[in-house]
């Protein structure tokens, strides 16, 4: 992630690491299935950007081996530490700010963070020129514009309430800087920053007990900042809260757009 104060998802709080391990839940088989579509392999060096939990940089660790590099940045490493033994390494680094931490990678992943960050086009920059001549780029962002809705059966007032709060988390993030729309976009940028067999797909899921986790750390942790903004009352916070405790929803999330590319 960026360094800023208003970002609204920090690390530190209890429900960051809830949320980190639905992450996990949720896309990690898709992330290392276009990992490993990328070739990694034993000796590879990597560079981990917002790296925020340990499952991804793990992953990499045991793919490249004793003989390669994985090196795991973000503005908050305090979830980072027990992947801290080669051949990782962990570095504090603000992707948006930062010159990148090294050159010659083999390969570059971000996961859910450039949407967040203010200034992406300096980040995307950065990831590229830290690649060697033929190094993979591979960027995996939300885009919530492009499927907004909680719950996209919206059939009773469980489902309009839970509607209307992603909508007030949507407007919390899009006021400080987030691009809502910004995973859409990424194949196109991609091309334009001079990469080559650029390619894209999306994951969407539609239910699963991983999104109700997610559902449930997030408005937990930005309950305050929703009253705080008048978007909503503690009392309709409890209710949604409730409702997913009853399990009788369908939760899902916005489409994660996994879009890589070859530098020449």
């Amino acid at each position: 992630m960026t360094r800023s104060d208003g970002y609204l998802l920090g690390n530190r709080q209890k429900e960051a690491g809830e949320r980190f391990d639905a992450f996990t839940a949720l896309f990690d088989p898709t992330t290392f299935r276009q990992l490993e579509g990328l070739g990694i392999g034993p000796g590879w060096r990597c560079w981990e950007v917002g790296a925020g939990g340990t499952s991804v940089v793990s992953w990499l660790a045991e793919k490249v081996g004793p003989c390669g590099q994985v090196v795991a940045t973000d503005i908050d490493t305090s979830r980072l530490t027990a992947a801290a033994r080669p051949p990782v390494q962990i570095r504090v680094h603000d992707v948006g700010a930062e010159e990148p931490p090294g050159d010659g990678f083999d390969l570059v992943h971000a996961r859910l963070v450039l949407v967040h960050v203010p200034d992406r086009e300096r980040a995307l920059r950065s990831m590229i020129k830290a690649l060697r001549p033929g190094g993979r780029l591979l960027i995996e962002d939300a885009d919530p514009a492009l499927q907004p809705l909680t719950c996209p059966d919206e059939y009773g007032p469980e489902q309009r309430l839970a509607n209307r709060l992603r909508q007030g988390f949507r407007k919390l993030l899009a006021d400080r800087g987030a691009d809502l729309s910004y995973g859409r976009k990424l194949p196109r940028l991609l091309r334009e920053a001079g990469l080559h067999d650029v390619e894209a797909d999306a994951y969407f899921p539609v239910t699963s007990p991983a999104c109700t986790a997610l559902e449930t750390a997030t408005v937990r942790q930005i309950r305050a900042r929703l009253v705080a903004a008048g978007l909503a009352t503690d009392a309709e916070i409890d209710q949604h809260l409730a409702n997913v405790e009853a399990g009788a929803m369908d939760l899902t999330t916005a489409p994660m757009i996994s879009a890589w590319g070859r530098k020449e």
